[in-house]
């Protein structure tokens, strides 16, 4: 199956749920999503709160809070959207937001950018960070 025809059939499938009224109770996201160029404008816009990690797999600080990203994914799960972008992978997408260093943590609230962070910082830390955007 071509390339095409899989984005037909997923968009088929999208149109489906939201004329069933099921998009709503579709799924609550408890753990963060790889978001890269295809999903990452769909994923802002579609929820209210949306935290991005900005990461590349050679950071060890991205490492360091990557469980820490996982928790606080099923904490807030039904509140906050938690993405990964890796920003080798991505680099237009990074660029677009002026990240010079990882990991970069940016909160945004209804598709727009309201606040970041930039370093590994503890589980408590971030907790406050996203309560205070909340």
């Amino acid at each position: 199956m071509d390339e095409l025809e899989l984005i037909r059939q997923k968009k088929l499938k999208e149109m489906m749920q939201k004329m069933s009224g099921e998009e709503k109770a579709r799924k609550v996201l408890d753990s963060p999503v790889k978001l890269n160029s295809s999903n990452f404008d769909e994923t802002l816009k579609n929820n209210e709160n949306v935290v991005v990690d900005f990461w590349a797999e050679w950071c060890m600080p991205c490492k360091m809070i990557a469980p820490v990203i996982e928790e606080l994914a099923k904490e807030y799960a039904g509140k906050v959207v938690f993405g990964k972008l890796n920003t080798d992978e991505n680099p237009t997408i990074a660029a677009r937001y002026g990240i010079s260093a990882i990991p970069t943590l940016i909160f945004f609230k209804k598709g727009k950018p309201v606040d970041q962070l930039v370093g590994a910082m503890p589980k408590s830390e971030l907790k406050r960070w996203v309560q205070r955007n909340l």
